[in-house]
């Protein structure tokens, strides 16, 4: 009765480690469910020479959600310039040692989590190396992640080779959720690929509480050119199979000097219909939640005020579906 609300958040990137670093602050149990589909940087040197998952996502969510993110987490994040090691960051490096000494990524997720005193869980969506390829909406398919964001164009769906099972510990933690968040991140990188899990597809369409996808505020040349809230919430609920229950999506006034250097970029706002979320069968939750500043990204301490706001409404279970 006095636990605390728990949420899972499913997603990879920045945009998962900087809603970590917004919710950590606040009484709530945090787990964070991270795809291991990157094969870029250093990461992906590490996928291809030591057989590792690829830890970059994992250590920026470890990191976010570290008690004291001064020495410590700068260590982690250190990356190193010179030599062999040019690229590397000393959290993956550290990351995949303990890898190699306890023979499972798992363990060595939990080991990093006890260094770095973190406040919350950090859980792989699954074990397996996979690899991500993207259908774009001129037809032609691309594999990799790297290449899917250095692209042209929209993209029309995700799918992972081989088709992976999920971690378990990540179902258990979809199942006790009092809110299960989507996003924010890369929609074809960082959020469906989760959705081209089938067994985390069953979780979140069973889980009984509240799912809400985040929005991102701009879109993402290589992805998401052209899409509105509609179009980004169409592809969730198609991979889903139409598991969503409300949207949060940023309204409000961005930075023009910011803005313009997005739009520059083939970057634009992403523009929410309110009328046409709703007709999807969702709840709109539309606040200012951008970041002050020359990045048009979600501010952590505003996006963390509404998903609090939202799993406190949340807490009361609704029937199991």
């Amino acid at each position: 009765m006095n636990r605390r609300p728990h949420i899972a958040a499913l997603g990879g990137g920045t945009g998962l480690s900087s809603l970590l670093r917004g919710l950590k602050r606040r009484s709530l149990d945090i787990t964070a469910i991270v795809t291991v589909a990157d094969d870029g940087g250093s990461s992906g040197r590490l996928r291809r020479e030591l057989g590792v998952l690829p830890p970059g996502d994992i250590r920026n969510c470890l990191v976010a959600l570290a008690e004291d993110e001064s020495l410590m987490g700068r260590l982690f994040q250190h990356r190193f310039e010179g030599g062999d090691l040019t690229g590397h960051s000393f959290g993956n490096l550290f990351l995949a040692a303990l890898t190699d000494l306890t023979g499972n990524f798992d363990l060595a997720i939990q080991e990093c989590s006890r260094v770095l005193k973190i406040r919350g869980s950090v859980l792989p969506s699954t074990l397996a190396q996979i690899s991500l390829w993207a259908e774009r909406a001129d037809g032609s398919r691309i594999c990799g992640e790297s290449a899917i964001t250095s692209g042209d164009g929209p993209c029309r769906r995700v799918w992972l080779e081989p088709e992976p099972v999920a971690h378990p510990p990540s179902l258990e933690a979809i199942a006790d959720a009092d809110l299960v968040l989507l996003g924010p991140g890369s929609l074809f990188t960082s959020v469906l690929p989760h959705l081209a899990v089938p067994e985390l597809v069953d979780a979140i369409a069973g889980a009984r509480g509240v799912r809400a996808y985040v929005c991102n505020v701009m879109t993402q040349p290589g992805e998401t050119d052209g899409f509105d809230a509609v179009a980004h919430l169409e592809r969730v609920m198609e991979a889903s199979r139409g598991a969503v229950d409300k949207i949060v999506v940023h309204e409000g006034p961005l930075d023009p000097v910011a803005a313009a250097a997005y739009a520059a970029q083939g970057q634009e706002p992403v523009v929410a219909d309110h009328a046409r979320l709703q007709a999807l069968g969702v709840t709109v939750i539309a606040r200012d939640l951008a970041e002050e500043g020359r990045m048009v990204r979600h501010s952590p301490e505003a996006l963390a005020r509404v998903l609090t706001e939202l799993v406190a409404d949340s807490v009361a279970p609704r029937p199991v579906r």
